[in-house]
């Protein structure tokens, strides 16, 4: 057995959130999130305390030889580290502060998350403003930037938790836009070249390398296949996006032991139907397939639909406990 499918043989845990969280205090956060999902914590984020701690800024924090700072329109490449950079670290330093301290002693399987490459190039403006995804060779820097900064980050998330499997979880909510070509200009006039899907999908591949990764998008048709092919370990996902189109690449992913992130829980304040109920349609989806029952509960990971950053405290908080009696009543009751 070759190394990466070793790393996809250890014990995924049967609940976890998206990512992100409601309020400013990384303490609270790394408790709820800790206390929530005993058996597969992840590293909370916390937007809601500004630039540098949204997903684009947060990720750019990790870049080598590459800095940001942000304009009206968004986040633009810099010759230097900016203030807004400066924070992303700090923050990002104060996350993983609280984490360490909220997981002594824990074993099993651990999620980080990061903008994928494709998302990121599309967010990002060149300094002439646009797109970075309008330079191919932007693009190729950007990525190679962006590995080398993973492996410090998740090498610095392994000296800080030990005993934890790490799982990296990759943002892709405009990879779809990115291979349609439906990313806009910055004039918002015309839109960018689709990019090749060989190129999209060897670039993932490369960032992969010998992680265990998880790629999530919260927009709607998913490339499934895609990622799959590119080496990702999970995928995640809004199961309420689903089409009869992806039917057959998700059963073809249960069948290769790829993980399904089913996102059931609406990410913003909402009333949660029974647990069950939460997971009926995966139950109808299942039989659709044609798959084994008793297989549910091994082949998913349930979630948010998407980050709960929108959310009130109060709800983010019963959002996670639902995502675990949710997985909890899939074990129990398979049929």
């Amino acid at each position: 057995m070759s190394e990466k499918s070793e790393k996809h043989e250890f014990s995924w845990g049967p609940a976890t959130g998206v990512g992100s969280m409601p309020g400013t205090d990384a303490r609270e956060a790394a408790k709820t999130v800790t206390g929530s999902f005993e058996a597969f914590p992840h590293l909370p984020e916390l937007p809601a305390r500004g630039p540098g701690a949204d997903m684009i800024g947060r990720t750019i924090g990790l870049l080598v030889e590459l800095y940001g700072h942000v304009e009206p329109s968004g986040w633009r490449i810099s010759d230097r580290p900016g203030r807004e950079t400066r924070r992303a670290r700090s923050w990002l330093g104060e996350d993983l502060d609280a984490l360490e301290e909220h997981t002594q002693g824990y074993e099993g399987p651990l999620k980080v998350q990061v903008v994928g490459p494709w998302t990121l190039a599309a967010a990002l403006e060149l300094r002439n403003g646009e797109s970075t995804l309008s330079d191919p060779g932007a693009c190729r820097d950007l990525a190679a930037s962006l590995a080398e900064g993973l492996r410090t980050h998740l090498a610095e998330v392994r000296r800080r938790v030990p005993g934890a499997d790490v799982v990296l979880q990759l943002d892709e909510p405009s990879l779809t836009a990115v291979l349609r070509g439906q990313v806009r200009s910055a004039s918002g006039y015309r839109t960018h070249r689709a990019v090749d899907r060989q190129l999209v999908e060897s670039t993932l591949r490369d960032l992969i390398a010998d992680e265990t990764v998880v790629v999530h998008s919260c927009a709607a048709d998913v490339p499934f296949a895609l990622l799959r092919r590119a080496g990702a370990a999970g995928l995640s996902f809004d199961f309420g996006l689903l089409t009869e189109r992806d039917e057959e690449p998700l059963g073809e992913a249960v069948e290769g032991g790829t993980k399904l992130f089913v996102g059931v829980v609406p990410p913003t304040d909402a009333g949660l139907s029974d647990p069950g109920g939460s997971v009926m349609g995966v139950r109808t989806l299942w039989r659709r397939l044609g798959l084994n029952p008793g297989t549910l509960a091994q082949s998913l990971v349930v979630t948010p639909a998407c980050g709960l950053a929108g959310a009130s405290p109060a709800y983010a908080r019963e959002a996670l406990a639902h995502c675990v009696r949710a997985a909890r009543s899939l074990a129990d009751n398979p049929e």
